[in-house]
C-alpha cells in the first residue's frame, strides 16, 4: 500500500507527491525550490543547498532520519558542478554513506534549475 509523506514544502501543481513510502520503503525526488515554488537564485551551490534542504525535511516528514537513505541519484546540468554540490552534499550524511550515482543532463524540468535527485530510503 502506497502512503503519501505529508510535507511543509510548496504544492506542486504538477501530478506528483513530493514523497511516498511503500513496503518499508521511501521514494522521493527533490529540486531546489523554495516555499513559494521558485528556483532559488544563487547558482549550483545555493540550489544544491535548498535542493538537500527540502530532501531533509522530506526524509524527516516521514519519520525517518538521513541515515535511513539507501540510495541518491544527482543529477546536474555541468559537469563543473559537481563538485560543489558533492561539497554540499557531505555536509548531510556520515559514514556509512548511500550508494550514490550522478549524471551529467543537457536540462530538467525548469530551464532555470541546475540540479535534481532522487532518492530512497528504507523504514527501519
Amino acid at each position: 500500500m502506497k502512503t503519501v509523506v505529508k510535507t511543509e514544502l510548496f504544492a506542486s501543481k504538477a501530478p506528483l507527491e513530493w514523497a511516498v513510502m511503500a513496503n518499508g520503503q521511501f521514494y522521493t525526488a527533490q529540486i531546489p525550490i523554495d516555499a513559494q515554488g521558485k528556483v532559488v537564485d544563487g547558482g549550483i551551490e545555493a540550489q544544491a543547498r535548498q535542493t538537500m534542504d527540502n530532501f531533509k525535511h522530506t526524509v524527516e516528514a516521514a519519520g525517518l532520519t538521513m541515515a535511513d537513505v539507501t540510495q541518491v541519484l544527482i543529477y546536474v546540468t555541468a559537469r563543473d558542478q559537481l563538485p560543489v554540490f558533492n561539497k554540499v552534499y557531505a555536509e548531510y550524511f556520515e559514514a556509512p554513506y548511500p550508494n550514490r550515482a550522478a549524471m551529467i543532463v543537457a536540462g530538467l524540468a525548469r530551464e532555470e534549475m541546475l540540479c535534481e535527485i532522487v532518492a530512497y530510503a528504507a523504514q527501519p
